[in-house]
């Protein structure tokens, strides 16, 4: 499969959001990226469901919404309701892990799990059967223009491995510092998914740069 590029909303111009949806629509990006925030999981607040409606009409790309929240599982009919193709929680953040997944895949989407960079992938022996996606965390969540965590290329290759030897088809999302240098490394070490922020939405001409970010 050919890595797809996920840029995430959270490095927009919002004033200007509808104008940066079209820029996205007429981009080779395969999804967006929606960072969800409340600033208890992560000390940061991004935006909620009223963008994810507000959106919706002209978004023309699948929603890869990212959950960084405390006990994302009472949220899921609401992200389902605002037509999301992905959702993703934290390992860290679900008490109740496997229920959440399965009520996911119940609500009709693709379900992920997703890893701060402080935890290892042995904790996903027990679930990766049954997630669509594991995100690996690439800088600490809640904030965009981090710089890159360099043992997450390893960390990728590692988890792709369990995968493999498991002969599982979990695709690999990556989230965090990704810009050229470090998307091609990643895609090496077995990256399926990668999200940018800033280093798209920040660019002279973003649309070239996910056209960059695609042919690696």
């Amino acid at each position: 499969m050919k890595h797809k590029i996920s840029p995430s909303l959270l490095s927009a111009d919002f004033l200007h959001l509808q104008q940066e949806i079209e820029l996205i629509n007429d981009s080779e990006a395969d999804w967006l990226h929606l960072d969800i925030m409340d600033g208890v999981f992560v000390p940061n607040i991004s935006f909620g469901f009223p963008i994810l409606e507000a959106i919706r009409p002209v978004l023309k790309k699948p929603m890869d919404v990212h959950l960084m929240v405390a006990d994302p599982g009472k949220f899921i009919s609401k992200v389902a309701e605002a037509g999301a193709h992905v959702m993703t929680v934290h390992y860290e953040a679900s008490t109740h892990l496997h229920r959440t997944i399965a009520a996911i895949k119940g609500a009709g989407m693709m379900a992920g799990v997703a890893l701060n960079p402080h935890t290892p992938i042995s904790m996903l022996e027990d679930i990766i059967h049954d997630v669509d996606i594991v995100l690996l965390m690439s800088v600490n969540p809640g904030f965009g223009g981090q710089h890159f965590i360099e043992h997450s290329v390893e960390k990728t290759a590692r988890l792709k491995d369990m995968i493999t030897c498991k002969g599982l088809h979990t695709l690999i999302e990556l989230d965090g510092g990704v810009n050229m240098e470090t998307a091609g490394r990643l895609i090496t070490a077995g990256a399926d998914i990668l999200v940018t922020g800033s280093f798209v939405f920040k660019s002279p001409i973003p649309q070239q740069t996910i056209k960059h970010l695609k042919a690696l």
